[in-house]
């Protein structure tokens, strides 16, 4: 029978999986304290077992959402793409996802949870209770050659390329704090052309940056004008064989100089160097993306309730800025 041990971040013994390659940077003990200060969370890592021997790990951890204790791995809004398990070679999730409620419910309280783990299948879930919804989002295959992958992108993404060093864009790596600054100021002028809100706050993407620059798991990149301004800015994460262009962002009165397509292909090139074989883009912006030469992926959330509520609870709990909650929220006010 398959067990979850939930253990200290000190116990994880990383060495002992045959698949050590697969651990993501979202699984890793800097970002997990990152989430646990930012988020008011409590992290979780369980052994997974069966009969004593152990089969793989499994990451998250629990926040009180209006009174509902979750357990997300990960939970939206944290910023973070995917988690989940760890599993030897050869092992099965199927099993791990059967047994992950009785240690979600019962053993740790909560009343929800959520996975998001790159390397499920639907043979994975198949015949178990769980909700899935399916994230589209883009990637792009690191594998392939430089010149393969510059001859995927559009047309239209070769020419900013090419435009932008006739216009004497540079791009260069970054390793200091205020990048933090030059990357927030540019992230909230994009959303201004958007009528849109700051979904994270300017000490959030301080934090981050603090946790991970003495991991080398932090990819920083600037775009510079040709007087020397920073007029774009790129955050990558990237740890073994999985890279994530965590953001990106730019001054609208110096787009016409094309700074973020190089700025991405140079994230491309250096995480390609290091040996990364998939680079994740996430969702929306599809024809920045797309320009790119990114590809199509699909992520399974799996989604599940403690008790057989209805899926309006489960639409409260995941859509907490809904009009449906406001509404809730203010009927009982």
């Amino acid at each position: 029978m398959v067990s979850f041990q939930r253990i200290s971040l000190e116990d994880v013994k990383w060495e002992n999986l045959g698949t050590r390659d697969e651990i993501n940077v979202f699984q890793t003990a800097p970002w997990l304290h990152f989430l646990a200060e930012t988020r008011k969370a409590d992290p979780v890592v369980a052994a997974i077992k069966s009969d004593g021997r152990l089969l793989g790990y499994f990451t998250g951890l629990i926040v009180n959402k209006y009174g509902i204790r979750v357990l997300g791995s990960p939970f939206r809004g944290w910023g973070t793409y995917f988690m989940g398990f760890n599993m030897m070679p050869d092992v099965s999730r199927h099993e791990a996802l059967r047994a992950l409620p009785r240690f979600a419910f019962k053993e740790l309280g909560c009343h929800y949870l959520e996975v998001v783990d790159p390397y499920l299948s639907e043979g994975d879930w198949t015949g178990l209770p769980y909700k899935v919804e399916s994230l589209n989002w883009f990637a792009i295959d690191l594998t392939k050659t430089e010149e393969e992958l510059f001859k995927a992108m559009k047309h239209s993404g070769r020419n900013c390329i090419r435009q932008s060093i006739r216009n004497g864009v540079t791009i260069e790596e970054a390793d200091d704090l205020e990048f933090a600054e030059d990357y927030y100021d540019q992230y909230k002028d994009v959303l201004a052309k958007r009528s849109m809100a700051p979904a994270y706050s300017f000490e959030y993407v301080q934090k981050m940056i603090e946790a991970l620059r003495p991991t080398g798991d932090l990819l920083l990149l600037r775009a510079r004008d040709p007087d020397g301004l920073c007029i774009a800015t790129g955050l990558f994460l990237a740890l073994n064989k999985t890279a994530v262009f965590w953001g990106a962002a730019s001054w609208r009165e110096h787009q016409h100089l094309r700074p973020n397509e190089p700025l991405a292909w140079c994230g491309i090139q250096k995480l390609k160097a290091r040996g990364i074989q998939v680079l994740h883009f996430g969702g929306e912006c599809e024809q920045y993306k797309e320009k790119l030469g990114c590809h199509d992926v699909s992520l399974p959330r799996l989604m599940k309730t403690r008790y057989d509520m209805s899926d309006r609870l489960l639409d409260t709990v995941t859509s907490p800025k809904s009009a449906r909650f406001k509404n809730w929220v203010l009927r009982r006010l």
